[in-house]
């Protein structure tokens, strides 16, 4: 079974940049499509990028599209999410998720691992 640990949170100011990694151990990663998703104080936990196997298909979140990147690297197990022209909206716990699905996996109820989240915030 894939175990996932995301790093790379922490606290900046509105327009700046994270980059966020999400590691597998216990299991190949090129094995599974890959999501971030994120959940903010009393609300529920969204959608924000995936990444097919390969990384040749991407799905993106209309919030992020165009500041946020996710990427993977199969042979270090690691998938990445860039994060560009922050804001404070965009803070929230960042979780990493795999799936065994293919085709789009945006929905949460298709990912099966997941990991322990890291924290993000966005300074006004």
């Amino acid at each position: 079974q894939v175990q996932l640990v995301e790093s790379g949170g922490g606290l900046v100011q509105a327009g700046g940049s994270l980059r966020l990694s999400c590691t597998a151990s216990g299991g190949t990663l090129s094995m599974y499509a890959m999501g971030w998703f994120r959940q903010a104080p009393g609300k529920e936990r969204e959608f924000v990028e995936a990444i097919n196997r390969s990384g040749g298909m991407l799905h993106y979140a209309d919030s992020v599209k165009g500041r946020f990147t996710i990427s993977r690297d199969n042979v270090k197990n690691t998938v990445y999410l860039q994060m560009n022209s922050l804001k404070p909206e965009d803070t929230a716990v960042y979780y990493c998720a795999a799936t065994n699905r293919y085709g789009r996996t945006t929905a949460r109820v298709e990912y099966a691992y997941w990991g322990q989240g890291t924290q993000v915030t966005i300074s006004s």
